[in-house]
């Protein structure tokens, strides 16, 4: 299933994307795209709806973030030897945790906002996973029990707050609109390969990014096994999993964005987004 969340800003309706690329309603179902509906249970009962029973939507619907209500949203950093190398930093050995708050999240067509002050806003294309069954201490064995889906994350950054300004990285990580999410959070029988999918990135039309999460060093696995071992995972958790070199610091002189930009990512079976560069 391809799931989503869509209508104006905090007052998103739940939705299913159909085979031929119509948004169907799942209002008279369940009320949001969003925790026990990302369970096993939950999700199985979604999967026994017939889609052409559903009404069509609006395709000029605005989409939002694939889900709701999203308790913690947590992140990866440095999971791509070839972006560590860019970035300057070794490749760590063990997953490198931080998160981004989450009134960052925005939907994957919104606007993104540079922070007043910001002079190094930059872009990753990120895999994200979402949580359905929860737990702690989770075995890596069993760890792809405990997702729901996969989607698209653009892991907004502003580098001076992240790198320059002392403390943690989780100031030039969470400012408001730095994680659009979506468009659909695909269950896992639908993703494909999610250890091999093509992501891209651009900005105005040049590609920046242009990888595949084949290159990750910590295999999803292995990062929600790992993150259990320090906090409970629970459903519509949301865990972004690092980002393939072309971000604009590593670019010779580096790029950042000014305002005025278009941002186009995606990655292969999960969908694509497009932002506006705004300022605050």
């Amino acid at each position: 299933m391809k799931l989503l969340r869509y209508g104006p800003k905090g007052h998103e309706k739940p939705g299913l994307m159909d085979n031929t690329g119509t948004i169907r309603d799942l209002s008279a179902h369940v009320d949001d795209i969003a925790g026990d509906v990302l369970t096993p249970d939950g999700l199985a009962r979604l999967g026994k709806i017939i889609a052409d029973d559903l009404p069509a939507v609006d395709g000029a619907s605005r989409i939002g973030p694939c889900v709701g209500r999203v308790g913690k949203f947590i992140c990866i950093g440095l999971n791509y030897a070839d972006h560590a190398a860019e970035s300057g930093l070794p490749v760590p050995d063990e997953p490198v945790v931080f998160n981004k708050w989450t009134s960052a999240i925005c939907g994957p067509n919104d606007d993104v906002e540079i922070p007043r002050g910001s002079k190094k806003t930059d872009w990753e294309v990120e895999l994200g996973i979402v949580i359905g069954k929860p737990g702690r201490y989770i075995d890596e064995a069993d760890a792809l029990d405990h997702v729901a889906g996969y989607c698209v994350i653009n892991d907004v950054s502003e580098r001076e707050w992240q790198i320059e300004r002392g403390g943690s990285w989780d100031k030039g990580k969470g400012c408001d609109t730095f994680g659009p999410t979506g468009p659909w959070l695909v269950t896992p029988d639908e993703a494909g390969d999610v250890g091999n999918l093509r992501m891209w990135l651009e900005v105005d039309g040049k590609r920046y990014q242009d990888g595949s999460t084949a290159t990750m060093i910590f295999g999803i696995a292995h990062i929600i096994h790992y993150v259990s071992q320090f906090l409970s995972l629970q459903s519509g958790d949301v865990i972004s999993t690092g980002t393939p070199p072309g971000v604009g610091m590593g670019q010779d002189p580096q790029v950042y964005l000014k305002g005025g930009e278009t941002m186009r990512l995606g990655i292969e079976g999960l969908g694509e987004q497009t932002q506006k560069v705004v300022q605050a």
